[in-house]
């Protein structure tokens, strides 16, 4: 009886080891593992080589976990039928073996050593390396045989289903691992722009030919001086008859000279402009200015004509956020009035204004001001107010046709 007992409390204890095992190369961190390899840390690099096959891995574990458990309830129920057989009968002694050993080994050998396995999965790891190693070993011919039929199972259940990673799961996996603390949120905010920053095209990011800054070919260099000194730009662009017409960029280091104002035509100090259509990836973009050695590119519609700009500095703010120098001013997209009404810039974002806003919207305007045309369908007048969603929206500003400002009121929550 006592040797029963003993063989019980060493299947259990191994069946513990082995679904702690499993949580544990399930749960652990490769990257956090493969430091400490890199450090060092020779069971960290056994740990780590071993989780590299996962498929053999686990078929180990399983076979051994089944193996303890029949173990554990054969010798359960030899045990309680030698305690209880003669007095009870069979199948009272079977039927007290069963509910026994099932609550053991759920608590002693699936619950209990989980939990503790998912709170260390690396330590456990790598306890468990050296043994399962020679487990791993001795098991090769029943894992050669389990990974054929695998291979065979998978031929004639052949899935079509793509196992990459998609960007909004990606997404998903950023905000966890910010919200566990393993990086902050600036460090967070970066990663998710770049792993959006391939979806964005030179339309969404580029500066209206409405709002553009541009002096003429034909402008005198008084003209072209007084346009630098107003703006503060480093480069302007330059147009012939029309602002359709971009023929270069003239650069603030090439128009002052070292005795002033050079004395060359404005023809002969321009720089040929680099031209991209609306829908071009920005990652391409910045390709080629990289190539060009440009840091700004004309960006232009169906028609031939000029859309826009798209400088350098707009497609690193899409990754690094906000850039200021000096010059800029500070301009706020969302102005609080009081607790649930808000002053919004037409020129904010769309997408942005939904993230703040908690609201869907399928229209295809870039900013908030051609969202509000377009939910309205015609040139928006002042005052002019609409429902959409829970806000209550009111146009504030309108100048040359486009929503300058808008005022939002949120309903007070009951």
């Amino acid at each position: 009886m006592l040797n029963h007992i003993l063989a019980m409390l060493a299947c259990i204890l191994m069946s513990g080891y082995f679904s702690a095992t499993e949580t544990a190369f399930s749960s652990l961190n490769k990257t956090r593992l493969r430091a400490m390899a890199e450090n060092g840390n020779r069971k960290a690099a056994l740990a780590l080589r071993l989780s590299e096959n996962y498929d053999r891995l686990i078929s180990t574990i399983l076979i051994g976990n089944n193996i303890v458990n029949i173990a554990v309830a054969s010798i359960g129920t030899i045990l309680f039928t030698d305690l209880l057989g003669q007095k009870f009968g069979t199948a009272v002694a079977t039927t007290v073996s069963t509910a026994v050993v099932t609550i053991v080994v759920l608590i002693f050998g699936e619950i209990t050593p989980k939990s503790l396995a998912k709170d260390h999965p690396e330590k456990f790891a790598m306890f468990a390396a050296p043994i399962l190693k020679g487990i791993i070993w001795f098991f090769t011919p029943l894992n050669y045989l389990f990974s054929q039929w695998k291979k065979l199972v998978s031929k004639l259940f052949r899935s079509a289903e793509d196992t990459k990673m998609s960007q909004e799961e990606l997404l998903l996996l950023l905000d966890e691992v910010q919200q566990e603390g393993a990086i902050d949120e600036s460090d967070g905010e970066l990663l998710k722009n770049a792993v959006e920053f391939g979806d964005l095209e030179a339309q969404d990011i580029l500066t209206h030919r409405v709002d553009l800054q541009c002096v003429s070919i034909d402008a005198t260099k008084e003209e072209v001086a007084e346009m630098f000194d107003r703006t503060h730009f480093s480069r302007l662009p330059v147009y012939e008859h029309s602002f359709d017409k971009i023929v270069g960029i003239i650069h603030q280091k090439d128009f002052y000279t070292g005795c002033g104002i050079t004395e060359q035509p404005l023809k002969n100090v321009i720089t040929p402009p680099l031209f991209t259509h609306r829908t071009e990836k920005i990652d391409d973009l910045l390709q080629k200015l990289r190539a060009s050695k440009s840091h700004m590119a004309v960006v232009v519609d169906e028609y031939g004509g000029t859309l826009g700009i798209v400088t350098m500095e707009d497609i690193l703010e899409e990754l690094v956020g906000e850039i200021w120098d000096e010059h800029d001013e500070v301009e706020e997209a969302v102005r609080e009035v009081d607790g649930n009404t808000y002053v919004i810039d037409g020129a904010m974002s769309l997408g942005d204004f939904c993230d703040q806003f908690h609201v869907h919207t399928d229209s295809e305007s870039v900013s908030v001001g051609g969202w509000v045309m377009d939910v309205l369908d015609c040139i928006p007048q002042v005052n002019q107010t609409f429902r959409y969603e829970n806000l209550e929206i009111t146009v504030g500003k309108v100048e040359d046709h486009r929503v300058e400002s808008i005022q939002v009121r949120v309903p007070e929550e009951v």
